[in-house]
């Protein structure tokens, strides 16, 4: 038997995703091990293996669906709960993870920010974070500097693109939107607080299905029920 490698796809080169590119992603999650306080995160969060930490995690994945960078992924993680807390004991870090969730369900299913209608409202309720694993939405990649010099730089989440700004739509029409690269920084530790870090198809969010605030809360987000 002989194996014909010619049909195989080229070896993907190291070189990092450019600072600034948008690009539409999907987010999946990677369990690791320690529960979360639904039912259906059990087994979901990674916790922190730092001495001392009681930091607990998602640790996600992103691939680039489209465009020239297709197939490309990356890795995040997010915390859920420990760290620094505000005045109130609240963990800093879930707050900030919180935000960036709920911007990605927003741009996946096409949802204005702004929009605090109860049937709007209902599509953000997720039964658990595993809810998340598989959102696709519209984001913008950075180039995150190593802060050990054994490791190389690595792609990160910069932020979630919402369907209110004009890259949006444009993204999702296939157009080719120019890079907008983020301020140079400075090879430092990361924060404490590290954020790590849709049916989902955005690319026809107009008809995103329209799920009751009910049947939001008890089968999952509506990209979940196709």
């Amino acid at each position: 038997m002989t194996f014909d490698m010619n049909d195989a796809e080229p070896q993907a080169g190291g070189d990092l995703i450019p600072d600034g590119t948008f690009a539409k992603v999907t987010m999946t999650i990677r369990r690791g091990g320690s529960d979360g306080d639904s039912e259906i995160d059990r087994g979901l969060l990674k916790a922190s293996n730092s001495p001392g930490s009681d930091v607990k995690s998602l640790d996600c994945e992103f691939t680039v669906t489209e465009g020239p960078y297709a197939r490309r992924k990356f890795w995040q993680l997010f915390t859920v709960s420990g760290g620094k807390v505000d005045e109130k004991g609240a963990s800093i870090g879930w707050k900030i993870s919180k935000s960036i969730f709920r911007a990605m369900i927003d741009s996946g299913l096409g949802l204005d920010p702004r929009d605090m209608s109860e049937a709007t409202k209902a599509k953000r309720i997720l039964r658990g974070l595993s809810d998340l694993s598989g959102v696709t939405f519209v984001g913008v990649i950075s180039v995150e500097p190593s802060s050990n010099p054994r490791y190389g730089d690595s792609n990160r989440l910069a932020r979630v693109v919402l369907p209110t700004e004009p890259e949006w739509r444009r993204v999702l029409d296939g157009e080719c939107v120019p890079p907008a690269p983020s301020k140079p920084r400075a090879r430092s530790a990361p924060a404490a607080a590290a954020t790590a870090a849709p049916a989902w198809n955005p690319a026809t969010p107009a008809k995103a299905p329209q799920a009751a605030p009910a049947a939001a809360a008890v089968s999952g987000p509506s990209w979940l029920n196709g």
